[in-house]
């Protein structure tokens, strides 16, 4: 498995239309933790990384390696031509906007 990238992590959650704090819910890292990882302030460890491309894959996210395409560096594209949307499910993650309770 090839080093998850910044770039691929952005393109990823874009082509499943997942916020930062979907992936982190469904990797099991903090939102803050996804945050900082694409705005490259630090690095998570190995295993959030993992974690991380994993809940990716299973979302129906194929990573390219480098070298892996005729033109270009590492990608990520859709396994089909349409990806699984999956509903959010109870207590996960997700900003709620005009809630008034």
């Amino acid at each position: 498995m090839t080093q998850l990238t910044v770039e691929q992590c952005r393109a990823a959650r874009a082509l499943v239309d997942w916020s930062q704090a979907r992936l982190g819910a469904k990797a099991q890292v903090s939102e803050g933790t996804v945050r900082d990882f694409e705005k490259s302030k630090r690095v998570p460890a190995g295993d959030m990384l993992v974690a991380m491309r994993s809940a990716l894959e299973l979302a129906g996210v194929a990573f390219l390696s480098d070298g892996e395409t005729i033109h270009g560096g590492p990608g990520v594209r859709l396994k089909t031509s349409t990806a699984p949307r999956t509903p959010i499910q109870d207590g996960e993650a997700g900003i709620i906007q005009n809630s008034e309770m």
